[in-house]
């Protein structure tokens, strides 16, 4: 190989890839795990000595969530905004810094980690601002199309799973669920919950299943879970008992 070919292949293979660049789940999970350091660095960028004022808040948090489910699945879902009571111009600067702290975290893929996030976060302000316009037109709030408590798991970024405790299948769960697996919320559903454990770690899993089935205090653990790619994942967990009279849930919620 020539000295200059050879030069440049050395330093090709010498960057280390810190994002997976091709945006999709793998993007998603990866913004999940790195979500504290991103959110320290985007408040140092802003200079905010205070936490975002509450509705700012609320709007990030639901931006957070947005992300995982637009980058996790096929098409282009809308924001869920019921109940956001801010707009866009109070939320571009928040974005902007949370989507360059993104960036930045991805090293020598900062760039095209932007190009990815940076028209999410366009489609989210253009839907705040629609949003804005709505409810200073109609003077009320723009009720939800759906139930507040499935809204609010949906926005939630740790990984919810419901599972029914005597058979293993996973009930219900967010979108951030299927972000951290490697996987979709709809292929969540159905799917026996152990299938993402690995085979060492889920007698542990059951013993935790039974118990909170068996009693009523919270379970608090951890634990590992293994992605769709075969991947371990060490996860803080807790294990809520919710019962009908058809079946007793455990309530997970999971966070890397």
């Amino acid at each position: 190989m020539p000295r200059r070919a050879r030069a440049s292949h050395d330093s090709a293979a010498a960057i280390v890839r810190l994002a997976p660049v091709q945006g999709g789940r793998e993007l998603a999970a990866w913004l999940l795990a790195r979500r504290k350091g991103i959110e320290t660095s985007a408040a140092d960028r802003l200079g905010a000595a205070l936490p975002a004022p509450p509705a700012e808040a609320e709007a990030l948090r639901r931006f957070r969530s947005y992300l995982l489910l637009a980058l996790g699945q096929d098409g282009q879902p809308q924001p869920a905004l019921e109940g956001v009571r801010t707009g866009e111009r109070r939320m571009r600067r928040w974005l902007e810094a949370w989507v360059d702290a993104a960036a930045d975290a991805a090293g020598p893929d900062a760039e095209a980690v932007r190009l990815c996030l940076a028209p999410l976060r366009e489609r989210f302000l253009l839907s705040l601002r629609e949003t804005s316009v709505a409810r200073r037109a109609s003077g009320a709030p723009i009720p939800g199309r759906r139930r507040v408590v499935a809204a609010a798991i949906d926005r939630v970024c740790d990984a919810f799973l419901a599972i029914d405790a005597e058979t293993g299948a996973i009930a219900d769960a967010n979108p951030a669920a299927g972000a951290l697996l490697g996987t979709t919320r709809d292929h969540l559903l159905g799917s026996d919950a152990m299938s993402f454990v690995p085979a060492e770690a889920r007698d542990a899993w059951w013993a935790q299943l039974d118990a909170v089935s068996e009693g009523t205090e919270p379970r608090r653990f951890r634990g590992n879970l293994l992605d769709a790619g075969g991947r371990t994942l060490a996860v803080d967990a807790t294990v809520t008992r919710f019962a009908t009279r058809a079946r007793t849930l455990a309530l997970v919620v999971a966070r890397p």
